[in-house]
């Protein structure tokens, strides 16, 4: 019987496991299929992370360090995916690939979310080296500089306004003549001097060279004009997909409340609908999508299981 299964190994759910094991629970295993970490290994920098702040470590760098400090205190990696979870009494089972099980007294859910490819030619090659689905994260690095942003909805177009007020120029790219997004969200990036909208058409491909990103061409959908744009910024904000099947039981059924866009309901402790499982970082609703925050969802997460198990005995 584990005192607590985690579930995905990024910053939310190691930074569960180091709170857990340093809070004293003894049984704790995280539950992850690869090298533990998620997805900022694949940042080429990181420069908003308080107290880190060094240009030649990697994502994968900084997520070393994590790693052995969280399993510093006892936390266990079993490179297992989990199938299911599934509460019967007062514990979970969690099932994993192949039919086996385990028990847990409780479990925190930390799975995230992916942003999803827009799957234009060169996205995969330059992804983490000028093409980036985060403003917050990598917007600085195009101070002053032009940039592509890629979409029509709420995110991108609060992005774009984001960026902005860093780059000198934003460039949004919408297959429509119309955006998606909120009235007031167009309304105000509209305003904006330095953003500029190029509708009706898509990118047809990023270019560069072993540096990163120098380009983009664009071709515009009702005409098939092709328009090469130089710059070393792509922003893309095509939506997400939330890895919550886990939490789908043999009907298909959530075994939690969700939101509509599948995301898990939590309070600010990090519960659930269902007493003993918790999530943390980007699975959860209104999750800001920053590492800092995710490590933070993690602790509270721990600590309110720490809570639970104290109460349950």
């Amino acid at each position: 019987m584990l005192d607590c299964a985690i579930i995905g190994g990024g910053p939310a759910g190691l930074t569960a496991g180091l709170y857990a094991t340093r809070g004293g629970l003894k049984n704790v295993t995280l539950f992850e299929m690869g090298v533990p970490g998620g997805q900022i290994t694949k940042s080429s920098e990181i420069e908003n992370y308080p107290g880190f702040f060094d240009s030649t470590k990697t994502g994968l760098d900084f997520m070393d360090t994590w790693q052995k400090q969280c399993f510093n205190f006892g936390l266990k990696h079993e490179m297992q995916k989990v199938e299911s979870i599934n509460k019967t009494g007062e514990y979970f089972t969690i099932t994993l690939e192949g039919g086996n099980t385990v028990e847990a007294m409780t479990v925190i859910v930390s799975t995230g979310a992916v942003p999803r490819r827009a799957h234009f030619k060169g996205e995969d090659e330059f992804y983490g080296r000028g093409v980036s689905t985060c403003a917050i994260c990598d917007g600085f690095f195009y101070k002053d500089k032009p940039v592509t942003v890629l979409g029509g909805g709420d995110t991108a177009l609060e992005e774009a306004y984001f960026l902005s007020n860093i780059c000198s120029d934003v460039y949004v790219v919408h297959r429509r003549d119309t955006f998606r997004a909120a009235p007031p969200t167009i309304d105000r990036a509209e305003r904006k001097e330095n953003i500029h909208f190029v509708l009706d058409s898509v990118i047809e491909e990023s270019v560069g060279d072993a540096m990163g990103l120098s380009g983009v061409d664009i071709r515009n959908v009702k005409t098939n004009e092709i328009t090469h744009m130089d710059n070393t910024g792509l922003f893309v904000f095509v939506g997400q997909d939330v890895k919550n099947d886990v939490l789908k039981d043999e009907n298909d059924d959530f075994i939690c409340k969700m939101s509509e866009s599948g995301q898990v309901i939590v309070d600010l402790s990090m519960k659930t609908s269902v007493p003993g499982l918790f999530v943390a970082g980007d699975l959860r609703i209104e999750a800001p999508k920053q590492v800092v925050s995710a490590a933070g969802d993690g602790s509270i997460a721990a600590l309110q299981v720490i809570s639970y198990i104290q109460e349950q005995q």
